[in-house]
């Protein structure tokens, strides 16, 4: 009868719509009562941070009323209906307590509940006049019970009735502690260690774990609330600063290592960070949606370039060469790129402009206290890279991951504390937590513009790349993978890149031997590479061609194959790249794919890559795919169900197919018409 909810089934300090079922009996929703009095009274054994006057008042009044439905239930009292309709309206209340205890015991939520005491008190307060009232109401004469019990029942209503429920003194002074240190980081005045202790031991915040579970709570209800429009956002932001300044400075010593913080992201498609000016149109200077090349070799967005020829234009735009031709070549692997950029950064392609709630709002702090707060933050970490223990070195790096995961401006903030080239000195450490650690916090800082020109000017790629070949453990080498992606999306530093000669047969055994989210890295850095045309030649030496193949034909991971497809269909735009392609028969495997695979990304690549060998590989090709009678419904397909890029591929390569034919039926009329001919024997 009772609904069970858990915490991530609804919002902390909301009430979902509870209710008894219709039409049940008396005895069940007795029962139902006593186990929900039961259940209530069970919480005097847990930890109240706060609120727990109101607590053991609220606990000690349903105790006695769950005398009277155990009295009731034994005697096995029949209940007229007005007594029924009161006890519906305890149910309910009940349901709604039991709610409230919940949050107030709720681990990682105490800060929040003691921020909103004035709230969670009115809740108490509400609560208790309700059951005063459903008491009221409640015809207890005609419920045959002793005398002792109805006067415990008539003074429970009579003390509900007077409740008040307020705020405990000592919760109140918590409260004003903690807006008097928000106060302080405001002013950008950082507090001694004594002032903020007391408040933390208040709460029973008294761990590195607990104050890091108190933190993420915080961040969980940003998130609703940005989903609500809420006005709470700024003051939950101002409370994550003060416990990320708490997590770093008042607690030196982790005592839990929290893996919900991941770093190798699996994203089904290729991901990618690059820079956003290597994705604006250079005539129209917005964020290309369909980038297409010309003859040129310039890419342009496409209805830019539209407008440019139909005004009469025979130039390109960017190099002033006249144009051979005004073909428009579809450049799918740049869309591709962008796509997931704005994925990536919460921007929208829409012509709206409008950003989703991603990311990209982290780029300004969520509030001045939070600013302050980080700015504090990042310098004592930065401190503890160079002049701490190594114990302090490993938990400052290991912060680091932590702030920089999703945050742009605490990513902008260590960077500008000094924290890269230290951090770059630790991946040479002889221990295998501060390697992974280090790399990791890079691999965050990475992903900022200046980030990577750091790691660049303070020749950070090598000892990265080191870490990428004889890493300490596979984790710190599928990071270091990650990480040399982002790098490359510096235009300068992807042929540099491909210089070093341990880069390519370092990425090639991590497709070999990573995990699945390993093999994606390693496939994401090469794309990333492959960005720069001149490394083409440096990859297909390294004898990757017939990896990727097998990978594509034997892998049971679909986003794997996707990747794997998107480093072949850029390789095999080449001469080269088609003929290494060719040695592996590799037909039946991107024919038997584009029939399987369920992403239209992968569809699109086989179709770019069979066009390819088309184009590269001359008629032999041709002859072999016009053999396959499955062939042509799946390129069919893609007319309707594919995007615009894989339907232009398809229609391409339909058209080569249907050429083909047709030359062939030539033929063999040709031959038919010879073959009828009288011999001329003369």
């Amino acid at each position: 009868m009772i609904q069970k909810f858990h915490f991530s089934d609804r919002r902390i300090l909301t009430f979902p719509a509870v209710h008894p079922c219709e039409a049940i009996s008396p005895v069940t929703l007795i029962g139902s009562l006593i186990s929900l009095s039961q259940s209530i009274c069970n919480f005097h054994s847990k930890f109240f941070a706060t609120q727990g006057r109101n607590v053991r008042e609220t606990i000690r009044q349903i105790g006695i009323l769950l005398i009277l439905f155990e009295e009731i239930r034994d005697r096995g009292l029949v209940l007229s209906e007005s007594v029924v309709l009161s006890f519906f309206e305890l149910h309910l209340t009940f349901q709604k307590i039991q709610f409230l205890f919940e949050d107030c015991t709720r681990e990682g939520a105490r800060l929040w509940i003691l921020m909103k005491s004035q709230l969670v008190a009115h809740q108490f307060r509400v609560l208790i006049q309700v059951v005063a009232t459903a008491l009221d109401v409640l015809p207890l004469n005609s419920i045959e019970v002793c005398g002792e019990v109805k006067e415990l029942v008539e003074l429970v209503a009579k003390q509900a009735r007077r409740a008040k429920f307020e705020i405990d003194p000592e919760d109140e002074w918590a409260l004003k502690q903690v807006h008097c240190l928000l106060d302080y980081f405001e002013k950008g005045i950082e507090t001694d260690s004594s002032f903020v202790k007391p408040v933390l031991d208040y709460l029973e915040i008294k761990r590195w774990s607990a104050c890091n579970r108190e933190i993420r709570f915080l961040e969980e209800e940003i998130g609703y609330q940005l989903e609500c429009e809420e006005r709470d956002v700024p003051f939950l932001h101002s409370l994550v600063g003060l416990m990320s300044y708490c997590r770093v400075v008042i607690f030196e010593t982790m005592d839990h290592r929290d893996h919900d913080y991941s770093d190798v992201r699996c994203s089904p498609e290729i991901i990618s960070c690059l820079n956003p000016e290597d994705f604006r149109c250079p005539i129209s200077l917005e964020l290309m949606t369909d980038p297409v090349t010309i003859s040129t070799g310039q890419t342009y967005d496409r209805s830019s370039i539209q407008k440019w020829l139909k005004a009469g234009n025979t130039t390109c735009p960017k190099t002033g060469e006249r144009l051979t031709s005004t073909e428009m070549v579809p450049n799918t692997s740049l869309r591709k790129l962008i796509q997931q950029f704005c994925a990536d950064h919460g921007l929208s392609l829409s012509k709206s402009g409008k950003r989703s709630r991603d990311i990209t709002g982290t780029i300004i702090p969520g509030s001045p206290v939070v600013a302050e707060a980080m700015k504090f933050v990042c310098w004592h970490l930065a401190s503890r890279l160079v002049f701490g223990s190594n114990e302090l070195k490993n938990k400052a790096a290991y912060e680091i991951r932590l702030l920089a995961k999703s945050n742009i401006f605490n990513r902008s903030c260590l960077i500008e504390a000094g924290t890269i080239l230290p951090l770059l000195n630790l991946l040479s450490s002889l221990d295998t937590s501060m390697q992974e650690n280090a790399i990791a916090a890079l691999l965050k800082l990475s992903k900022h513009t200046s980030g990577r020109r750091l790691i660049i000017e303070n020749d950070g790629l090598r000892p990265i790349l080191r870490v990428l070949s004889e890493g300490l453990s596979l984790e710190a080498r599928q990071i270091a993978a990650a990480t040399l992606f982002y790098l490359a999306s510096a235009k300068g530093c992807r042929k540099y890149i491909a210089e070093m000669p341990e880069a390519f047969p370092a990425l090639i055994e991590l497709i070999k031997t990573g995990t699945a989210c390993g093999k994606k890295n390693a496939l994401v850095a090469i794309f990333g590479i492959l960005l720069h045309p001149g490394n083409h030649h440096r990859l297909l030496e390294s004898g990757i061609v017939p990896l990727l193949v097998e990978l594509v034909s034997t892998s049971n991971r679909d986003e794997l194959k996707t990747d794997s497809l998107a480093v072949l269909a850029a390789l095999t735009e080449s001469f080269d790249g088609t003929r290494e392609m060719l040695q592996t028969s590799p037909v039946p495997v991107i024919t038997r794919n584009l029939q399987s695979l369920p992403s239209k990304a992968g569809k699109e690549y086989c179709v770019s890559i069979l066009l390819s060998l088309c184009r590269n590989g001359g008629q032999e090709v041709v002859e072999v795919l016009a053999k396959d009678p499955s062939l042509m419904s799946s390129l069919y397909s893609l007319l309707t169900d594919g995007t615009s890029e894989a339907s232009s591929k398809a229609r391409g390569l339909i058209k080569v197919l249907h050429k083909f034919h047709e030359t062939s039926s030539s033929r063999l009329k040709n031959s038919a018409v010879q073959c009828e001919r009288p011999l001329n024997v003369w």
